[in-house]
């Protein structure tokens, strides 16, 4: 799982590069040349759109989804893991509403051969084909955990379930962040 948030992450980062040229360079032609691409608030849009339902994957993997968590570390264990185990599970509902939603998306983008309405004239089912598997990815990869989850609780690893979904402790996040830094 954490190879997949880092390619998530590079991908992202990778069309936010590209992103920040085109529109770099629309800017050049526009003030040096008076001509223009034309796009680059759709171009945006779309990675946009893309990178932040992408992003739902990656913070979960990450457990960086906010949770409030001022009482969680003083409960007992086995009430930690059950929180855990609900947390986990909400998201994959969740996650399998936005299929749902998404779906009623993508069907009437279908029916109706929707395109953008700007100069490119984009069949819209193509971003929304990226959209609509970011959102699959999240669902697929929140039901997978919230199994995994409750397999755990099931068998009383209750240790286990609190060190793959409790939330991450500022000594955790400092650590990790202090990895980082030594890798650079």
């Amino acid at each position: 799982m954490d190879r997949l948030a880092t390619w998530i992450s590079r991908l992202f980062g990778a069309a936010l590069l590209f992103l920040s040229g085109f529109v770099a360079l629309e800017t050049v032609l526009r003030k040096a040349f008076n001509t223009s691409l034309q796009g680059a608030d759709e171009l945006g849009g779309y990675i946009l759109a893309f990178g932040a339902t992408a992003a739902f994957t990656v913070a979960l993997v990450d457990r960086a989804h906010v949770r409030i968590d001022v009482l969680h570390r003083r409960f007992p264990l086995a009430l930690q893991a059950w929180i855990d185990f609900a947390s986990v599970l909400s998201l994959g509902l969740l996650g399998l509403f936005f299929l749902h939603v998404g779906w009623g998306v993508i069907s009437d983008t279908i029916a109706y051969k929707s395109t953008a309405a700007t100069p490119w004239r984009t069949p819209l089912i193509w971003p929304q084909a990226a959209w609509y598997g970011a959102l699959a990815l999240f669902a697929a990869a929140s039901l997978w955990l919230a199994f995994r989850a409750a397999a755990l609780v099931a068998r009383g690893r209750i240790r286990e379930v609190a060190a793959e979904f409790n939330p991450k402790s500022a000594e955790e996040e400092l650590s990790e962040e202090l990895d980082q830094l030594r890798a650079r």
